[in-house]
């Protein structure tokens, strides 16, 4: 098998006309389909890991999450319709079971869901059977199945009640039916006919209820089956209904918009509510009834010739993430945008719009893709009439622009700094600037469908029907025209010295073109084919081209020296990495080939699911690090190209990208004015800043100076008050609360005094005893205690 290997590493695009193609898998974390593979996109760290789809698979039909978020269920057509199961707590998200409609030939199953504890999983097919399968998918094993429409009346969705796993709702048009199973079989039971009414969505809401949206914009909420009251989509109040009056007045309303998608929450449910536009709605206090409490609007898209289109897409999903803070939607434009109620709370009374969740991908086939040698950028452009710039490095999209015309082919200058893109009316060279993509050349060449610079920049082809015109980039002159083929010139390809350049056409011929001299140098004829690419190895001495007849032919001197046989399906496009050593093809199903050259007759190859539709462009980098495939839905995907043991390509010689930007004088000296007026009026707010604060000052200086005078003369007037009062002794009885205070020091210096006095005369009457009389004075001095009054014993005696 060949050494080298791809590994898909970035995708930008969702995939259309898949049911359900949208589910959070954490909080940080949702899954989509992108090619024919779905993919988890972490939406803070930006990195994406792949689901790839089956072999030989004719695309997804719908997903399914169980309700642990640990299941994905990919419904997808082949020669039997099968239900893959995944779990994505695997690291490599291991297929766990596959599922089937056992004997009953289905060719595809258009809504599925799990039960709430995931152990049970139905799957409605589609026409023109319209089966209900129910599983115990585990097992693998069929519990039971039931008829639940006729082909004219197709089913839409089907979901298994979160509070019993055995009640199965299923809506379509003219369609609403419930299902129960007991005893190995699923039993309808309700009979209400709802013949005028084509329901496109449904969800849970209780044990009992379930809202249900219609088509022609009405909400109504079944309990046990029968209506209890709807409303439109455009009203604020519900009308009440009895069971008997259940019909809907559509004729009243035919212009409402289409509820295309219902998804419950905590509080109550988020709807669409017609193109482009998503509701809230909240439990009313009753509990019984729901009010509108947010309208949240696709906002027009500014890079487009037509803002409004935007506004104009249909919701296909809407989910909400576990916390409940984020809604991320998907369009039928393939288009994903998200939104944080949060903001949406706080922006009450003012429009709420959606953001892409992380970029703007094409809505439509992608016809042409283009790389540049200086900076890491590919150039795309598309049906959808849009020109982006991406960047491989940071996995962004740098500059987007629609026009007013189909673009075929795109072409960027290896200094990445000027782009050609060939439109249904003209060739246009452009500057891709700042902030924008401008034509600054045009050319007469109508519907190019094939343009390239050569390797030196200093020359430019483009294909004008079977006539390739080569022009110099520096004069715009037509320096040659290359004439020769019968057919249309359908790819072109330079030689890494720019001496050569080979075409092949549909008629059945490539050709090798000398550049300088414009002559064919070798030709190969095969008219049996109708080749669709061809590409040039690095040392131009042997051409690989591809086409109808289902082969990989190698031509030298004008010889097929060997011709491998692609089994059953048809090259679309090649391209060869510039080491020489492996050949990669897109297929018309959709799938890549890694191809081992030396050439073998021998299946030497590796296949990769790829996309959903023919890959219509493949290109590989100038170092050899990445592939890069477009196709017809409308994805492009980057694959890293990789050794057996996951390391990159050793690189010949680094490549150092360039950092600098064009801009235009005109708009270098308008954005100076813009700035020298900002910072003009940053400085005049600055005065005006700091003359209201002198006024300010000023004035609390003025205030306060009034205050302190103010003070000043109430304290000299309280002093003026006071000493004519301090002058005068007033009578005792006006300070009453004094008076405890006085007596008490009083008596307090009363008891010192006392005490000290008694001190001293106790002194002196012992002097005086002792001369007289011994004994009666030690009689006095035992009788003098610490705290008496020593005069009452001065008096005794």
């Amino acid at each position: 098998m060949s050494a080298v290997v791809a590994q898909c590493h970035y995708s930008f695009g969702l995939r259309r006309g898949v049911a359900n193609n949208l589910f959070y898998f954490d909080e940080q974390t949702v899954i989509f389909p992108s090619g024919n593979n779905c993919v988890r996109y972490n939406i803070d760290q930006k990195w994406q890991r792949f689901i790839p789809g089956l072999e030989r698979s004719q695309g997804m039909y719908a997903l399914a999450i169980s309700s642990n978020r640990r299941y994905l269920a990919v419904s997808e057509r082949g020669e039997r319709a099968t239900i893959t199961v995944y779990d994505l707590q695997h690291e490599q998200n291991r297929k766990r079971k596959v599922l089937n409609g056992g004997d009953i030939h289905v060719q595809e199953f258009v809504s599925m869901a799990f039960s709430t504890d995931s152990k049970y999983f139905i799957g409605q097919s589609g026409a023109p059977d319209y089966t209900l399968f129910y599983w115990m998918w585990e097992k693998q094993k069929v519990m039971a199945m039931v008829k639940t429409t006729v082909a004219a009346n197709p089913v839409n969705q089907v979901s298994l009640n979160p509070y019993d796993n055995t009640q199965i709702c299923v809506s379509g048009n003219g369609v609403f039916k419930l299902f129960r199973y007991a005893e190995g079989v699923l039993k309808q039971s309700t009979f209400h006919k709802q013949e005028t009414h084509n329901f496109l969505s449904h969800a849970w809401m209780s044990e009992e209820r379930v809202i249900a949206g219609t088509e022609a914009g009405r909400l109504m909420v079944f309990e046990s089956g029968d209506l209890r009251w709807d409303m439109s989509v455009t009203t604020k109040t519900a009308m009440s209904q009895d069971p008997d009056s259940a019909e809907g007045n559509d004729e009243e309303t035919p212009q409402l918009p289409r509820v295309t998608v219902i998804t419950a929450y905590s509080k109550g449910f988020a709807c669409s509510a017609g193109p482009g536009t998503v509701y809230l709605f909240e439990r009313t206090d009753d509990k019984d009834n729901y009010r509108k409490t947010r309208e949240i609007r696709i906002p027009p898209d500014q890079c487009s010739h037509e803002p409004s289109h935007a506004e104009q897409q249909q919701i296909v999903s809407l989910v909400i993430s576990p916390s409940e803070e984020t809604v991320v939607t998907s369009t039928d434009r393939g288009q994903l945008y998200s939104i944080t109620l949060s903001s949406a709370e706080m922006s009450k009374g003012e429009q709420v719009q959606f953001e892409f969740l992380s970029h703007s991908f094409h809505s439509g086939s992608i016809t042409g893709l283009s790389i540049c040698i200086r900076k890491p950028i590919i150039a795309t452009c598309s049906l959808d009439q849009s020109v982006r710039i991406w960047n491989v490095e940071t996995n962004t999209l740098e500059l987007y622009k629609e026009f007013q015309e189909e673009a075929f082919s795109i072409a960027l200058h290896p200094f990445g700094l000027f782009v050609m893109v060939g439109f249904s009316d003209k060739l246009r060279l452009m500057n891709l600037l700042i902030d924008d993509i401008r034509t600054f050349k045009e050319f007469t060449v109508r519907a190019c469908r094939e343009c390239a610079f050569s390797h030196g920049g200093h020359l430019f082809a483009a294909v004008n029907g079977n006539v390739i015109h080569i022009y110099s980039t520096t004069t715009f002159e037509n320096i040659l025209n290359l004439k020769g083929h019968n057919g249309k010139v359908r790819s072109i390809a330079w030689s890494g010295d720019d001496s050569r350049l080979v075409s092949c056409g549909m008629e059945g011929a490539v050709y090798e073109w000398n550049t300088l001299t414009s002559k064919r140098e070798s030709e190969s004829v095969l008219k049996s084919c109708s080749y669709t690419s061809v590409t040039i190895s690095p040392d131009a001495k042997t051409i690989f081209a591809v086409g109808t007849d289902c082969t990989l032919k190698e031509i030298q001197a004008c010889q097929i020296l060997r011709e491998v046989p692609a089994e059953d399906v048809a090259y679309t496009t090649i391209a060869m990495s510039r080491s020489g050593r492996t050949l990669f093809t897109g297929t018309s199903i959709g799938t890549i080939r890694a191809i081992k050259y030396p050439l073998s007759t021998q299946k030497d190859w590796i296949e990769y699911q790829a996309h959903s539709s023919p890959v219509t462009k493949m290109v590989i980098t100038f170092d050899d690090q990445y592939l890069l495939t477009v196709s017809e839905d409308g994805c492009l995907l980057i694959w890293k190209i990789i050794d057996k043991e996951g390391r990159g390509l050793k690189r010949d010689k680094e490549i150092t990208y360039a950092e600098e930007i064009l801009i235009t004088k005109s708009d270098l000296e308008e954005k100076n004015q813009v700035m020298l007026e900002l910072k003009t009026r940053v400085e005049e707010l600055k005065m005006e800043n700091e003359y209201q604060l002198r006024l300010k000052d000023m004035n609390y200086n003025e205030k306060t100076k009034e205050l302190s005078t103010k003070f000043v003369q109430q304290m000299e007037s309280l002093k003026t008050n006071i000493q004519p009062t301090a002058a005068k002794p007033g009578p005792i009885v006006r300070r009453p609360m004094g008076l405890p205070i006085t007596a008490g020091c009083h008596n307090f210096r009363r008891s010192q005094s006392l005490s000290l006095f008694g001190q001293c005369l106790a002194v002196d009457v012992t002097d005086l005893l002792a001369i007289t009389d011994p004994f009666f004075t030690g009689f006095v001095l035992s009788s003098i205690t610490p705290g008496s009054n020593p005069i009452n014993y001065m008096l005794c005696i």
